[in-house]
């Protein structure tokens, strides 16, 4: 027991002697290291010659830790900036595909303003909202209605002529009835005969010619026009052009875009009893 504790007095004693050399040889390099002269400046380098060599094999290993360490901040940056760039590049994404839109948008506005109606005629653009949807009932919604002025039997036209007219009025909404619907029946006129008939939608793109007199007079090719009669829409607005199918009977070929039906124009006309022309659909479409 006095061995035990004998052992561990001197323990202590060691400790105590080392802790106080150890305060005592920074406190003299503390004091080496702060004076500001030539002699003490000589013995801080003749120091550094000794001890900075024997330490290369600690320095090496240190050294390999900060570039380590430099790395993994660089890494952790250029994650960070890569985060960023791909943000970034997803909202430069979306302003490109935005801007593709609204060049579109222009464009079917310029296309729009390019077309040539009589003059006399007032219209007003509106944004098409939907279609109906349907195989058999070909229509579509407009962004302006009764608000707008707009009255039911108003020819309807994209950039390229007449594709439909007003066929239900709403206070915000109304409804185009296309020339493609089946319970489309318009007067046309075949140029340069001047032969007056009826256009018949059947839901197809080339709606068939009906009550042509003196066929033989009409040809493929021959522009075709409203006709005007019965007051339901203006004249000489372009529907298409002639051609004939496989069993020989006329059709039209419409120039509208109903690919594409974006903006259209309303052209006010002379108004009219609706019930008169009940289930009749007018659109005329082309290009000049």
């Amino acid at each position: 027991m006095n061995e035990r504790k004998r052992k561990d007095d001197y323990g202590r004693i060691i400790r105590s002697i080392t802790i106080a050399l150890l305060v005592f040889f920074s406190f003299f390099t503390f004091i080496l290291w702060k004076i500001d002269n030539p002699r003490a400046e000589r013995v801080r380098m003749a120091a550094l010659d000794k001890l900075i060599p024997n330490f290369e094999w600690i320095l090496g290993p240190l050294r390999g830790l900060s570039s380590v360490s430099e790395g993994i901040g660089s890494y952790s940056t250029l994650v960070k900036e890569n985060r960023e760039l791909r943000l970034k590049l997803q909202k430069m994404r979306n302003w490109r595909e935005a801007a593709i839109r609204l060049e579109e948008e222009n464009s079917q506005l310029l296309d729009l303003n390019n077309v040539r109606v009589n003059p006399s005629l007032k219209y007003i653009t509106g944004l098409v909202l939907s279609d109906s949807g349907s195989s058999f009932r070909r229509s579509l919604l407009l962004n302006i209605g009764a608000f707008d002025g707009i009255k039911e039997g108003w020819a309807v036209v994209d950039s390229s002529g007449l594709v439909g007219r007003i066929f239900g009025v709403g206070e915000k909404l109304s409804r185009v009835v296309l020339l493609i619907d089946s319970s489309s029946r318009i007067p046309i006129k075949i140029e340069p005969s001047g032969k007056k008939a009826l256009l018949v939608g059947d839901n197809s793109l080339r709606p068939p010619i009906e009550i042509v007199e003196n066929i033989e007079v009409v040809r493929s090719g021959d522009r075709v026009v409203t006709s005007g009669d019965g007051k339901i829409l203006p004249s000489d607005v372009l529907v298409g052009h002639v051609i004939r199918d496989a069993d020989q009977r006329l059709r039209v070929k419409l120039v509208a875009n109903y690919g594409r039906l974006k903006f259209l124009k309303v052209i006010k006309t002379q108004t009219f009893d609706s019930s008169d022309v009940q289930g009749e659909v007018i659109i005329n479409t082309g290009t000049d």
